[in-house]
């Protein structure tokens, strides 16, 4: 079998396990403009592969013309498209138009792989789009657990879901000497056009906690008033403090005395020893501060990622998300992916309990904006050396 059409089929294939668990009533839900519908995901990465892959074909007959303006997400170069904010609102197609719409494509993609019709071109189309759909199953999980988390009877995603197994690890930092650095992709393999291309850094000693920050300490900070004082936080980040009144992280709830926290196997009982989750970049300041430290750069991160544990959140750093100083975006509409999103962004590194198995890299540069926290993100601690 095609080494790409064994690969496709096992990426498409998981899409739809990561959906089995739920409720079709499930699958339409929107709460907030971050989170779309699960039937959407579904829909648009399925949409990817036709609209940029098999509509090249001249025997290829689109599944339903109408399927671009609803699946389409901010490619303004590939025509009109739903607003994000109505994603909601699409109870038609139905969830059963949308696995056939996927049934469809699946069948048309794998006949034009069998025939051996791609070359390099498509090879590097075909690439993306199974990186792009990896990036949806993440966005996939962490959408259904926000839709799910936020229902007034909290019900488990799946009451038998595994949740990775805790380790507890003594806190450390690791110094990382002053010194002339290189970072971004090199290599062969895929890598996002955002990676590119390899440079130079001069970086200033520091030391870097090898550990994440845990619920427990994460915990000291709310007891100790961290939520009202406004010492700790950036002005942008205490005017989103008052106007949310946000109190402790996303998915806590204190009950009774004892702090809880929703996850995809449900309501359990706060484990201390957890990297603390669904964190702004707000809150991941202002606690640095309350600790006499700070967030280290994408580039202290990238350089220190050989010798500290990481892969368990999406770390935010205290870099603003721009390019690098060779940065080039593709031709056409893929160039649109990552290059406008350069603005009012920051970037996050490592990769997250819900990444798919090597969808995660050293050179991985994530983005969102500073409030976000629907996400797996968390905390890494720098402090001068």
């Amino acid at each position: 079998m095609d080494r790409w059409l064994r690969t496709y089929q096992e990426v498409r294939e998981q899409s739809e396990h990561i959906c089995a668990p739920l409720a079709k009533e499930d699958y339409v839900v929107q709460p907030i403009v971050d989170v779309s519908p699960p039937k959407w995901h579904l829909g648009h990465t399925t949409w990817f592969y036709e609209t940029f892959l098999l509509s090249k074909r001249k025997d290829y007959r689109i599944f339903d013309p109408q399927y671009n303006y609803v699946f389409n997400s901010y490619y303004e170069s590939v025509g009109a498209r739903v607003i994000r904010t109505d994603r909601g609102n699409l109870s038609r197609p139905t969830v059963d138009d949308v696995y056939a719409y996927r049934r469809y494509v699946d069948e048309h993609v794998a006949q034009w792989i069998s025939a051996g019709g791609h070359g390099e071109e498509l090879d590097e189309i075909m690439a993306w789009g199974i990186n792009h759909e990896q990036q949806h199953q993440e966005l996939l999980l962490t959408d259904i657990k926000y839709i799910l988390g936020h229902n007034p009877l909290f019900p488990p995603y799946q009451p038998v879901y595994k949740l990775p197994a805790t380790t507890v690890c003594n806190a450390a930092y690791q110094c990382i000497p002053e010194g002339l650095y290189q970072i971004g992709y090199e290599g062969d393999g895929f890598c996002f056009d955002n990676e590119r291309d390899i440079h130079r850094i001069w970086l200033d000693s520091y030391e870097i906690a090898t550990q994440p920050v845990t619920n427990g300490e994460f915990l000291a900070f709310i007891r100790d008033g961290g939520y009202t004082d406004f010492r700790h936080w950036h002005a942008e980040g205490w005017e989103w403090v008052c106007k949310e009144q946000v109190r402790a992280p996303l998915y806590w709830y204190e009950i009774d005395g004892e702090w809880m926290y929703y996850t995809l196997a449900g309501m359990r009982k706060l484990d201390i020893d957890e990297p603390v989750c669904h964190i702004s970049f707000y809150e991941a300041s202002a606690y640095a501060a309350w600790k006499g430290c700070r967030l280290p750069t994408e580039a202290e991160w990238e350089v220190a990622a050989p010798q500290i544990e990481w892969g368990r959140r999406w770390e935010w750093t205290n870099s603003a998300y721009l390019p690098y100083p060779r940065f080039r975006k593709a031709e056409g509409a893929l160039g649109e992916y990552n290059g406008k999103f350069m603005v009012n962004q920051m970037v996050l590194r490592g990769a997250s309990d819900v990444t798919p198995t090597g969808h995660s890299r050293v050179t991985y540069r994530n983005f969102f904006p500073p409030s976000a926290r629907w996400q797996y993100t968390g905390i890494r601690l720098v402090r001068n050396a």
